[in-house]
């Protein structure tokens, strides 16, 4: 098994060059799956966590985001990027002890978002964002510098009225305080994808997977590694609804044709032990 160090370095490696997929499971399971396939790294998932939860996103808890990071860094032997939302504190020096909590369990990147969850104000001034980012900085800077840090910009997420501009406004200063990766999720259109790339380089890009998109276009604009979001537990949960609202309404159960034979994923776990397992 890779040390925690190891997956550190490989996850700074992937960022170097090139451009790569980094899809987002909610559970052990889905993280061995994805695993299996070939993926290089993941990243959890805080809309996923919370559905799974019974909670609206952005409502988990820190315990139960440390929790989650817990489960996918000892689900596979992969880097795992932790979606820490906003560091779940209100100042600073929460960010970076809750960031140093996160770092112990070995994650091999944290993202700091700059998003409030209040309609009336939906972002962080610039200068509170620099001043949280810069903490959680220090806190991976103390734990050893190893992990990545990676700031995000909400902008088109929450609606600013010219979210291209302030989003390269905000990454600048993120990449100025440390940021080793910049992410401005919700942008869609080529060129203003591309004019990202320009405005962090020489540091890497993430986007948010774009529907129609691919691996190859987004390679082609300068994305350094593209992130899946929640959308595979939304299909997942896609799924789940579409069964349980036909037994629900009409009482059939014609969906399930659709359903993955159990025999077929016992034999997978079965094959593909957890790292926990295989040193045992």
């Amino acid at each position: 098994m890779p040390t925690i160090r190891e997956r550190r370095q490989a996850f700074r490696r992937l960022h170097e060059q090139g451009c790569f997929l980094l899809p987002n499971p909610w559970d052990a399971g889905s993280a061995r799956f994805l695993e299996s396939l070939g993926f290089q790294a993941l990243a959890s998932t805080s809309s996923g966590t919370a559905w799974a939860l019974g909670l609206a996103d952005n409502h988990i808890s820190l315990e139960q985001a440390l929790a989650q990071c817990r489960v996918l860094v000892e689900a596979t032997n992969l880097p795992v990027n932790a979606d820490f939302e906003g560091g779940f504190a209100h100042d600073p020096e929460g960010v970076g002890r809750n960031v140093a909590s996160c770092l112990e369990i070995g994650v091999a990147a944290i993202s700091i978002e700059d998003s409030t969850g209040d309609p009336a104000a939906p972002l962080r001034s610039l200068e509170e964002s620099v001043e949280r980012l810069a903490a959680a900085r220090s806190a991976i800077d103390r734990a050893g510098g190893d992990a990545l840090l990676v700031g995000r910009a909400e902008c088109f997420l929450t609606g600013h009225e010219k979210p291209l501009a302030e989003s390269i406004r905000r990454l600048q200063a993120y990449d100025r305080v440390g940021a080793d990766v910049l992410y401005a999720p919700g942008v869609t259109r080529p060129e203003e994808i591309a004019e990202l790339v320009r405005a962090v380089a020489p540091k890497p890009l993430n986007a948010l997977a774009v529907a129609g998109s691919s691996l190859e276009a987004m390679a082609a604009l300068g994305v350094r590694r593209i992130s899946i979001g929640g959308a595979l537990a939304r299909a997942a949960w896609a799924g789940f609804l579409r069964a349980a609202r036909e037994m629900a309404t009409s009482g059939t159960w014609a969906e399930l044709k659709n359903a993955v034979p159990g025999a077929e994923l016992d034999d997978f776990f079965t094959s593909h032990p957890a790292p926990e397992s295989r040193r045992n």
